[in-house]
């Protein structure tokens, strides 16, 4: 066969560039090198600052022999030193893995050990917990303390050296390098272990840069927008806002934790535009003493996910000057990879209306390959009615490389040349994928994974426990919390707080039952657990309790 003229144009380094969010820092730091880049508390760093600042993070990362592939963890809230590692790991080579700040030592140390991290940058407040998880590893990981002028509690040195001295003796003129491969690791994020321990997904710098710029057509971002981090970086490197803020060269307006009061007064006085979370915070807003409320002049988007944000919550947002959009997506897909796209004339209807339709998880996002609700059986799309029940599948630049170190449990995620979620949907006859159930155990607790099997096997090591089930539980404030059945050996009497009290040795305080029944639990003829009439149980006794 003939080649084509077409074909014999080769790619070179004219015309062909890996991908990477990298560019974007270096972008803006040439464009905008005035502008501030960070702003935390009194300090406001610019864009040319953080440029220098990553690159001296970046030697520094190389002058202790840390490069391509080699894992760097960080136990960090949202601070400047959280946002320059976005950039500074991957300019090294290496692979950036944000550890989240709620979990329990041990699991933390599991996956330090996974990834066989190299170094850890702990910030004051998790020193302790760090300390903890480190006890347990089983190598040798170098530590740095990061000390933050916005924390006012102790602090306990357990590293070698501290960040910002450490960073200032870094070559602020580092000449790093773009990947050779955009296919090549940027980070490095944990599930919250549906099924035994976290898998590690692997994120690219291709899927990376395409879902920061995603992200700025998906909400419509303005330029140099202001964006305030109440959604923690460790959360799928905070949906890729991280990179998505250089893209746009706006301004990262750091916050430590979640106060509403602060949160307020940080959205009026910078005239933040855009910020994202659970639907707890957009709760905790509207649910804040009305004299500590702010209700603001200026155009404020939120994108939410996790669940599917209620009337009450669309209607107060919009109360204080504040427009709510439906987001969703898995750890695997970097966060948010599709949305619930408003249509022309949704906001003519009621209230309630709109949240039904505000309800659904929706279409791709803008640079998402594919989003289907499809029959896992025949791997064919489900008809458009509403009723007929399929698994919601991506495929596209916006997926994970894989799991690390889990071939197994990569090839099933990927079976058929889809994305396989686990969540059972519908497609309705407007296009839009609306979830009806969850094929994983999982809790949805204030935006948070809570694996009911993970709670489940902490219950049976119990010696009076018999048998046990934890499931969803409706919550006005947290939308889940976890509900455990609990059947008792015979001859053993045990309370609902002991239970507590035994459970808190092995898991974190946002993973405890919130409620805990003592009742022979529903099993059909071969033994198997009834979770479906337990869900119905725990959803009347949130009623009986919030009626």
């Amino acid at each position: 066969m003939a080649v084509s003229a077409y074909d014999e144009l080769p790619k070179n380094a004219a015309n062909f560039v890996a991908l990477s969010p990298l560019r974007y820092l270096e972008r803006a730091a040439h464009i905008y090198p005035h502008q501030a880049a960070m702003i935390h508390g009194t300090r406001q760093i610019t864009w040319r600052e953080k440029y220098t600042r990553c690159r001296q993070f970046a030697h520094q990362l190389n002058q202790l022999g840390i490069g391509k592939n080699d894992t760097v963890s960080v136990l960090l809230p949202n601070i400047p030193a959280m946002l320059e590692a976005h950039f500074a790991v991957p300019m090294a080579g290496a692979v950036l893995n944000t550890l989240n700040t709620r979990l329990d030592a041990k699991t933390l140390a599991f996956m330090l050990d996974h990834a066989e991290s190299k170094l850890l940058l702990v910030d004051s407040e998790f020193s302790t917990l760090a300390q903890e998880a480190l006890a347990l590893v089983k190598h040798q990981i170098l530590v740095i303390d990061v000390h933050d002028a916005e924390y006012d509690g102790a602090v306990k040195d357990i590293g070698f050296i501290e960040y910002e001295t450490w960073l200032a003796q870094g070559d602020a003129d580092f000449e790093w390098h773009l990947p050779n491969d955009e296919w090549d690791a940027i980070s490095l994020n944990y599930t919250s272990g549906t099924t035994g321990n976290p898998k590690g997904v692997v994120y690219h710098h291709r899927g990376a840069y395409i879902n920061a710029a995603s992200n700025i057509i998906a909400s419509g971002m303005i330029p140099r927008a202001k964006y305030l981090w109440t959604l923690p970086l460790f959360h799928c490197n905070g949906w890729c806002f991280a990179w998505t803020m250089a893209a746009n060269g706006g301004t990262n307006i750091c916050l430590r934790k979640v106060d509403t009061e602060q949160v307020f007064q940080l959205i009026a006085q910078h005239k933040v535009d855009y910020f994202c979370g659970a639907p707890i915070v957009l709760s905790m807003l509207i649910n804040t003493p009305k004299d500590k409320q702010i209700a603001f002049s200026h155009r404020v988007e939120v994108m939410v996910a996790g669940a599917a944000p209620p009337a009450a919550i669309i209607e107060g947002m919009r109360n204080i000057g504040i427009n709510v959009t439906h987001v969703y997506g898995l750890t695997e897909t970097y966060g948010p990879s599709a949305l619930c796209a408003s249509q022309a004339g949704w906001s003519e209807l009621s209230i309630q209306e709109q949240a039904q339709l505000h309800s659904r998880q929706g279409v791709p996002y803008p640079l998402q390959d594919g989003m289907k609700v499809i029959d896992p059986e025949t791997m064919e799309p489900v008809p458009h009615d509403g009723h007929t029940m399929g698994e919601i599948m991506f495929r596209g630049n916006i997926v994970m490389k894989g799991y690390l170190k889990n071939p197994q449990a990569t090839e099933e995620a990927f079976a058929g040349g889809w994305f396989h979620t686990g969540d059972l949907a519908v497609c309705q006859p407007d296009g839009y994928a609306k979830i009806m159930d969850r094929s994983k155990d999982l809790i949805i607790s204030g935006g948070e994974n809570i694996s009911s099997l993970e709670i489940e096997e902490v219950l049976y090591q119990h010696p009076a426990v018999l048998t046990a089930a934890v499931v969803a539980k409706p919550d006005p404030y947290w939308q889940e919390v976890p509900c455990a059945f609990i059947e008792l050996k015979t001859g053993y009497e045990l309370s609902a707080e002991q239970l507590i009290e035994h459970c808190k040795q092995y898991l974190a305080r946002y993973k405890l039952p919130k409620d805990i029944v003592m009742t022979e639990i529903p099993k059909t003829s071969t033994g198997k657990l009834q979770k479906f009439i337990l869900r119905e149980w725990a959803k009347q006794r949130a009623e009986q309790q919030t009626g």
